[in-house]
């Protein structure tokens, strides 16, 4: 479970003596929510190894544009101090481990996930005793030495802590979220410290411990975020690098299932993110999963389903957004907003020019070589030995990249930006004039930017931002949209709108005055050959129910899917929450997920049955439809009385499915004058 506000100290207890301390117990959902993370072993390690597990998962965090590790990734089913310490090429057990990781991938989670393993038995044949400290929690002394720091980080301990530290081989010291500390780790070697119980500066202590000066035989397991990486190397010696890279396929699923209590939900939550490939990409990051599956459960406390959720992918990246800020300091917003306006630049000329890594001088060059800020949307990749090329970034997921494009183009400043890239322009038009004509590569860049102008997105940025979004953008899309479709219909014949991408785009925004300005001026739907996700259904749903001088649908060689091709595969293989490790679910299991689906073209029907409805002809040939449609079809004709003409041709609606349909054709409100 990645749970942004927890803030608990592990509170140490010994296999050997229990009245030392005492362990406060996670929270039922931990356990039942845990799901194993992705993880590249060694990654940027200064001796070059690339110690990967070989049963590793093939759906790692790479191939959805997230993480930057060069290790082999593994997902493995194992214990989180398993895989953290687990021996290297050379047979041997590291001392001191780096967990790396952006904001969100679940470092946090990863170590009281070890604490809890410690408690309950399963670490306490390798370590008698565990003291985690929480460096973005706990206040610290100025000078101290390590048994105060065992002693601050453990108020409860009945022993003084000097008297655990003497002749004690078996500890393992965690420091969560090391970056924290904000201190140097060039402390001279003399000065450093051999004796627990020796008070000396703060820096002094730590890097003492770091270093193996004192307490040579304990093992250190530290939390790092990626731009933290080089000083801490420059450090440490011996030490082995771990790197999350989030959910694989198989997991975000999984997530979800142990999110949500009933397999039902679960299920339901899972087809509406898979369906949104943006999205699906960007749950990668546990902290997103996090974020999607609390705005669906929300969404399911007042509906049925989810099919008539409105959540849009920006109005989802804007919750993940409020989550990296959430524990930022807010004295002074100027500094975020000047930040976010150089981070979208960078995010902008990158995304025109293909580039994804950034140099530090074009870093430093665009002033976002701010250590509170950088590391919550910059990734550092530490170059390895016998590289001579400075440190490079990248943005956590190529999404959140587009994101941040997108939002170079609607947020007001004082004047132009100005990076180490060059000067870019925000012309709205140049964007969409270029996705237009060949960069069709822009097109989350120009989803996005569609979701960023809605009510909603504006109020939210002024609200908890301070920055302002432009009225004008909304104004160029409109005319954009209104023209586009213009342009690809031949003179005499009716306007129609014959991209996908245009209901995409409208969806994203969500309004419903904006969708009726924009549809007013066209009359017919007309999409051949598409395969129709489930995110695609829903958007074209809601554009048709607000268009009202639709006359004409015409979907021929379309296919209706409710989840990918693979899910449907696999329909039958469940997740470990919902059967058990490993197991198949029995017949009861299958059937109850199939009949749970809707016929095909439910949310089609669904939306053209609003009562204001224009719609004369609806052309679903070669779309193979089943006899599972017609009772749909028939409640259409029954309910639609403009309806003239329906094709249906190269369909196997079978005998009882035309039954259906006759029933549908006798009925007083049907006004059908022409059936193929």
């Amino acid at each position: 479970e990645h749970r942004q506000d927890s803030r608990e100290h592990m509170v140490p207890e010994s296999r050997q003596d229990r009245e030392l301390g005492t362990c406060p117990r996670e929270s039922p959902s931990f356990h039942r929510r845990f799901t194993t993370l992705t993880i590249s072993r060694e990654p940027g390690s200064k001796h070059g190894a690339k110690d990967g597990a070989k049963d590793g998962d093939k759906d790692g965090g790479d191939k959805d544009g997230a993480g930057q590790g060069c290790g082999s990734a593994s997902s493995r089913a194992a214990t989180a101090t398993t895989a953290l310490f687990e021996p290297g090429r050379d047979g041997q057990t590291p001392q001191v481990v780096v967990l790396v990781g952006a904001p969100g991938m679940g470092k946090t989670t990863m170590v009281r996930k070890v604490m809890v393993e410690w408690r309950e038995g399963t670490l306490q044949a390798q370590f008698d005793f565990v003291f985690c400290i929480d460096c973005k929690a706990i206040v610290l002394p100025t000078e101290a030495s390590v048994a105060d720091l065992v002693s601050r980080c453990c108020p409860g301990l009945q022993v003084p802590a000097g008297k655990i530290l003497d002749g004690q081989k078996r500890i393992l010291f965690i420091f969560d979220g090391f970056e924290a500390l904000g201190f140097s780790l060039a402390q001279p070697e003399a000065e450093l410290s051999s004796d627990p119980r020796e008070v000396k500066p703060l820096e002094l202590t730590l890097v003492s411990l770091l270093k193996k000066s004192v307490l040579p035989e304990a093992s250190l397991l530290i939390t790092v975020r990626p731009t933290a990486l080089g000083s801490l190397r420059r450090c440490l010696k011996g030490e082995h690098y771990v790197e999350i890279l989030g959910f694989s396929a198989a997991r975000r699923e999984e997530y979800f299932h142990r999110y949500f209590e009933k397999p039902s939900k679960a299920d339901m939550a899972f087809r509406f993110a898979r369906g949104n490939q943006v999205l699906y990409s960007l749950c990668v990051i546990p902290v997103m999963s996090w974020t999607v599956c609390t705005v669906l459960e929300q969404e399911l406390c007042g509906k049925k389903n989810l099919l008539e959720c409105s959540k849009a992918t920006t109005e989802m990246m804007m919750l993940y957004l409020s989550q990296l800020l959430k524990h930022r300091d807010r004295d002074n917003p100027q500094v975020l907003q000047q930040f976010l306006l150089q981070l979208c630049s960078l995010a902008a000329e990158g995304i025109w020019k293909h580039k994804i890594l950034f140099e530090e001088k074009e870093i430093k060059d665009c002033g976002l070589d701010q250590p509170g800020l950088l590391p919550l949307f910059l990734n550092e990749r530490i170059p390895g030995e016998g590289e001579d090329h400075g440190s490079v970034y990248a943005f956590t997921h190529l999404h959140i990249q587009e994101f941040f494009a997108a939002m170079f183009y609607v947020l007001e400043d004082d004047g132009e930006m100005v990076s180490s890239l060059g000067r870019l322009e925000k012309d709205v038009n140049k964007l969409l004039e270029s996705y237009n004509k060949s960069r069709k590569d822009l097109y989350i860049t120009v989803r996005f930017l569609f979701g960023l102008v809605s009510q909603k997105s504006i109020e939210y940025m002024d609200k908890t931002i301070g920055s302002r979004i432009s009225p004008r953008a909304r104004e160029e899309l409109l005319e954009w949209l209104q023209g586009k479709h213009r342009g690809l219909t031949h003179p005499g014949q009716a306007l129609k709108v014959s991209e996908m991408d245009t209901f995409h785009f409208l969806f994203e925004m969500n309004e419903k005055s904006f969708a009726q300005s924009a549809l007013s001026h066209f009359t017919d739907l007309d999409l051949q050959d598409t395969k129709l996700t489930l995110y695609d259904q829903m958007a074209l749903s809601f554009c048709i129910q607000h268009w009202a001088g639709l006359g004409c649908v015409s979907l021929q060689g379309c296919s209706f899917h409710w989840q990918d091709r693979e899910a449907e595969l696999d329909a039958a293989v469940p997740c470990s929450a919902v059967s058990g490790a490993g197991g198949r679910p029995d017949a009861l299991v299958v059937v109850r997920r199939r009949e749970e689906l809707p016929c095909p073209i439910h949310l089609l029907c669904r939306a053209l049955r609003q009562r204001d409805s224009a719609l004369q002809v609806l052309r679903l040939q070669w779309c193979r439809l089943s006899e599972s449609c017609c009772a749909e079809l028939a409640a259409l004709l029954a309910e639609h009385p403009g309806l003239a003409c329906l094709e249906l041709g190269d369909s196997a609606l079978g005998d009882s499915g035309v039954r259906l349909l006759c029933e549908g054709l006798q009925s007083p409100g049907c006004r059908l004058r022409v059936l193929r």
